[in-house]
């Protein structure tokens, strides 16, 4: 069966990878896409939608379908300042959710961050754990709720402390192993294809995916 997919955030690191593998599932057969500025997609599939976040409301009516993937975030260096921070990783998410919610889509999903807790000192993971919580009260037949890891995949973008990264957890990524394994790096590719393959299994509630079990999710174990 036929199926239409919302993606926010399809601009961004995973978000664009979830655009091309939805493109490629035969089942899928419309993506509306989320966007800011228009023209950032060229597939058959692919429907843009420019919108102002800060003015959402405005387009509910056009957002419907079946499933709602976010992959809604910033950075601090893009945005230093916190309480614009909060907005776009929190309530830009949550109102995507309300609306969703509000014309009957049965599922939402979530990239989180690994070690979100909304009792959390430090700003960014409080931030992620409050939105998790928040999100889970919005009524859907199904949630669910990505904690990668740090993400390995190609940015248009070069940046130098991200590709540092990269190249220490190559050497690291071996080492961590039980508990420590969940802070390995993680592909992008992984990540959107267990986000589509959780989707399609149909699985209500509820549900929080640890990097680790992502990546296991991806190898099929």
């Amino acid at each position: 069966m036929s199926y239409t997919a919302i993606v926010a955030g399809s601009t961004g690191l995973i978000g664009q990878q979830l655009i091309e593998q939805l493109c490629a599932d035969p089942d899928c057969g419309r993506i509306l896409a989320l966007v800011r500025r228009p023209g950032n997609f060229d597939y058959p599939k692919v429907q843009e939608l420019v919108v102002d976040y800060d003015r959402l409301g405005d387009y509910a009516g056009q957002i419907k379908g079946d499933v709602v993937f976010s992959c809604l975030g910033t950075t601090r260096k893009q945005t230093p300042d916190q309480k614009a921070y909060f907005k776009i990783d929190h309530d830009y998410p949550l109102h995507l959710a309300q609306l969703a919610s509000a014309n009957g889509i049965a599922q939402f999903h979530l990239i989180s961050s690994i070690g979100a807790d909304a009792r959390s000192s430090t700003f960014y993971i409080r931030l992620k754990g409050q939105t998790e919580l928040d999100i889970a009260a919005v009524p859907f037949r199904a949630i669910h709720l990505y904690r990668p890891s740090f993400l390995d995949g190609d940015r248009k973008e070069y940046r130098f402390w991200e590709k540092t990264g990269l190249a220490v957890f190559k050497v690291v990524n071996p080492l961590l192993r039980g508990r420590l394994r969940k802070y390995r790096s993680i592909a992008v590719k992984d990540i959107a294809t267990v986000m589509i393959r959780r989707f399609k299994s149909g699985a209500a509630g509820i549900h929080y995916y640890e990097s680790d079990q992502i990546q296991r999710l991806a190898d099929g174990v």
